[in-house]
Parts: C-alpha cells; sequence; structure tokens
C-alpha cells in the first residue's frame, strides 16, 4: 500500500529546501514510479501520457516552498514596473464620483439618477453643437475588427477594414434592425450583418452584397458618418444640416512622430449640458476658490477646503481668447499655476499651460515645465445623450522622462477635474446669470461658443434624446 512513509522524511522548508532537494531524489523518483503505475492500474480511462508526467511532477513537489516568496517576488516586480514604466488607467463609473454620500437605503448608482431626474434645468442651449467628436480610442479597433460606440443618443459601429482604413456606420441595418456592432464581421472595406450577410462599404455606407438576392437596391445603406484619426483617437463629425466639416482636427506633431508616448488616460461620465464643461475656461473667478485648496485635501467639497491645509494653495493666473481668422472655432487659455506654502512659493512647481480648444469638444492641453519638459493632454467631451457627457484625458510625454512624472500630472489633474464634476453634475444651467464685471470672460465664451449652433440644432426633450435626421 502506498502511504506518505514512501516520502521518507518531511518535506523542508525555508532555506534548507532547496539543499535538500539533490538528497530526497531517490525517495522522490520512487514515489512517483509507484504513483504511476497505481493511476495506470485503478484508472484505465486516464491519458496514457499522464503516468509519464508523473515523475517529473513528483520531482518539483520539493520546490514547492519555494513557490509562495517567488510569486511574491513576481508579483512585487510586476507591480514596480508599472509604476514606473506602464501607463495610468482611470475610469470612473457614471454615479462613482460627484455625488453626495446615497440617503438611506439607496445605492450610489440610485442617488445619481434621483440627482438627474430632481435637478432643474433650466433655459438650456441646443444640446448637439456641431463639430467633432472623439468616438473610441484607436487601440480599440484593431484590423478586422468592429466595436460598438454611442455618440449623440445614436449607436454606432466602428469598423477597421483589413487595409486599416477606420469608418464609423449607424449600427442599425436597415433591413431588419440588427446591431452591425454585435456579431458584425469585417469583409475587406466593407461591414457584414449578422443577421442575413448584407454587406455595407465604410466610405459611404452603401449595400454592395446581399448574398441571396440578385439586385442590391439602390436605397439601401445605412449613414456613413465623416471620419477621422488622429494622435491615437478616432473621430467623427456631426452637423445638423449635413454640411461637410468645416475645419480639420489637427495632428500634434509629437505624438505622431512617437517622440511623445502614451502615458495614461483618466474617464469621466458627467450629467451636464455640454457647454457647462469648455465655460470653465473662461471662468476665472472660479480658480483660486476651488482649485485653491491643495489636492491632498481631496475632490469631495466638503472637505476640500478644510483649514487643515490652510498654510498651503495653488494660484493661478488665467487669460481666456477667442482666436482668428481662419481659425474662429478656435479659443485659447493661457495659465500659470504656481505653489504657495506658508506665503512662500514653490519654484519647482510653477508649471505654464497653453490649452487650445479646438470646436465644441476638443481642448489640446500643452505644458511647460523647466525641469519635467513638455508634453500633452488631451481632453475629449463626447455627448453620450442631451445631458450626459463622456469626458476623457489622455497624456502624451517625452519618451525620456520616466513615466512615473506625467502619470503624477495626469493623477493631480484628475483630482482637480473630479471637483469641477461635483459642481456640474448638482447645478442647473442659468442662460441668464447674474454676472459681475470681473466674470466678463463668460459672456464673451457663451458668444464665441454659439457659433457651433445652428436653426436645427437638437434641442432637449424629454421624450426623445436621440437625433432625427
Amino acid at each position: 500500500m502506498l502511504t506518505w512513509a514512501h516520502l521518507g522524511s518531511p518535506v523542508p522548508t525555508g532555506e534548507s529546501a532547496a539543499a535538500s532537494v539533490q538528497a530526497c531524489a531517490p525517495t522522490w523518483a520512487r514515489f512517483s514510479m509507484e504513483l504511476a503505475s497505481l493511476i495506470s492500474d485503478a484508472l484505465p480511462w486516464a491519458p496514457p501520457s499522464l503516468p509519464p508526467l508523473l515523475p517529473l511532477l513528483a520531482g518539483a513537489l520539493p520546490l514547492l516552498p519555494l513557490l509562495p516568496p517567488l510569486l511574491l517576488l513576481l508579483l512585487t516586480l510586476r507591480g514596480l514596473h508599472r509604476l514606473l514604466f506602464g501607463p495610468l488607467e482611470v475610469v470612473r463609473a457614471m454615479h462613482a464620483t460627484g455625488y453626495l454620500p446615497p440617503e438611506a437605503g439607496l445605492t450610489r448608482e440610485e442617488m445619481a439618477r434621483n440627482v438627474a431626474r430632481r435637478r432643474q434645468r433650466g433655459d438650456l442651449p441646443p444640446v448637439y453643437p456641431n463639430g467633432w467628436y472623439r468616438v473610441v480610442d484607436s487601440s480599440r479597433v484593431p484590423p478586422g475588427q468592429v466595436v460598438p460606440a454611442v455618440l449623440l443618443g445614436e449607436q454606432l459601429a466602428v469598423f477597421r477594414s483589413e487595409q486599416g482604413q477606420v469608418s464609423v456606420l449607424d449600427a442599425y441595418c436597415p433591413h431588419l434592425g440588427a446591431n452591425l456592432a454585435v456579431g458584425g464581421q469585417v469583409r475587406g472595406d466593407c461591414l457584414e450583418c449578422p443577421f442575413h450577410g448584407w454587406r455595407f462599404r465604410g466610405e459611404d455606407g452603401r449595400c454592395v452584397h446581399i448574398p441571396y438576392s440578385k439586385r442590391v437596391p439602390e436605397f439601401a445603406r445605412v449613414r456613413s458618418w465623416a471620419s477621422c484619426e488622429r494622435n491615437g483617437c478616432v473621430y467623427a463629425w456631426f452637423h445638423c444640416d449635413g454640411v461637410e466639416p468645416s475645419w480639420e482636427v489637427p495632428q500634434v506633431e509629437e505624438i505622431a512622430s512617437g517622440e511623445w508616448r502614451y502615458r495614461g488616460r483618466t474617464e469621466h461620465t458627467i450629467n451636464a449640458h455640454i457647454q457647462e464643461i469648455p465655460e470653465n475656461a473662461a471662468d476665472v473667478a472660479h480658480l483660486n476658490h476651488l482649485h485653491s485648496p491643495i489636492i491632498l485635501s481631496g475632490s469631495d467639497l466638503r472637505f476640500s477646503n478644510s483649514p487643515r491645509w490652510g498654510f498651503t494653495k495653488h494660484l493661478w493666473d488665467v487669460q481666456w481668447s477667442p482666436e482668428v481668422e481662419p481659425n474662429l472655432h478656435c479659443s485659447r487659455m493661457l495659465l500659470h499655476h504656481r505653489v504657495s506654502v506658508w506665503g512662500h512659493e514653490l519654484p519647482l512647481a510653477t508649471i505654464d499651460v497653453v490649452a487650445r480648444q479646438v470646436g465644441p469638444g476638443l481642448v489640446f492641453m500643452n505644458f511647460d515645465h523647466k525641469l519635467l519638459g513638455r508634453g500633452v493632454i488631451l481632453h475629449c467631451v463626447t455627448p453620450l445623450e442631451p445631458l450626459l457627457q463622456t469626458v476623457t484625458h489622455t497624456i502624451y510625454y517625452a519618451r525620456r522622462v520616466p513615466a512615473l512624472v506625467p502619470k503624477m500630472l495626469l493623477r493631480l489633474e484628475c483630482v482637480q477635474f473630479e471637483r469641477d464634476l461635483m459642481i456640474w453634475n448638482n447645478k442647473r444651467y442659468v442662460s441668464r446669470p447674474l454676472l459681475v464685471k470681473e466674470d466678463s470672460l463668460i459672456s464673451r465664451h457663451r458668444r464665441w461658443y454659439s457659433q457651433f449652433y445652428s436653426d436645427n440644432s437638437p434641442r432637449y426633450s424629454r421624450s426623445r434624446d436621440s437625433l432625427d435626421w
């Protein structure tokens, strides 16, 4: 009978484990041979390859005490590698931040829905300005693949042809309504419906093949959105009157050349009108109140202005202005940031930012530090529904700078942004605000932003959150 006595002395542990492997080898070999024989007799259905493997597996048993410290070492090295070299990825659920704690018996998600439902909305501008919007990150769409996306209340299918060209189509097949992004297949430069095999060309959305029909109707097509790929993102153009793009998404040359490397992104979902978000650039007064408390005080506005951290604060100098011809669709914010501790400014904490807004939903935040160098944060606002926006911040930084530096900057920016988010999620839009002289830039910004609306721009309706075409 085979018992653990065949093993001889107990398996050594700690530092003696490795030294005892050689001495235990004959015992382990004898044990593994008997175990293989037992399996062959008792389990005739076992695969023939199993018994010969047992001597190898049994021979490794003395190394088992070494596995926990080895695994701990590997996990530590992996975590250290991600900290020093990996990108920062922060994706906040809609209800995760920006709200007060839930009332008794409610979840955070239910609390967020209640706040959005009960809030007074005010006299809102049109909900979908005309312009370019980020749809997905390029990395999510490899060649020959399709992914679903949401933009302006519409379901989209974003796919990359086998030649590498990205196209954006309406997701629903005009035949019987199947979602092309759920099970659809990329065939050349076309997207094939998973339901009946109809194929739609990415360039213009036209149906070019119906497998069981000799003829394809001329009117068989889905809407193809004007799209482009820049700076690691796929963008789609929207104009309520079907007007073709009147300006292009700028390409950041340092990203295209590889001089600046992707170092991370944050993503937040906001319950607010889209115009509230870029208007912050012209609201100079809020910076030295909402964003003055030091980052360590957090993003919860109930505690961020605590006297505990009163000895240190952020200082901001800001200028905002629209650009002139031919870039009337652009504006520029110049920001000079410092940190004061007990009234003394820290020279190394000084940073200059040039934030250039391009259209209603794209901002290029270029920053410069005398020691840490240059980089950019791409700030993209994507309207999902009339009062629901996704905002992403993607940072690119010089390859020679350790990833820890841009990740720290992005984390600091994330805390400041979440302070704004708590305001946006709980405020109403005021169409005729009570302003003082020092708020004049807000009125100027609203006049500039109004160029992205036209007579037919969709307006908010409780009964319809999507577009009519």
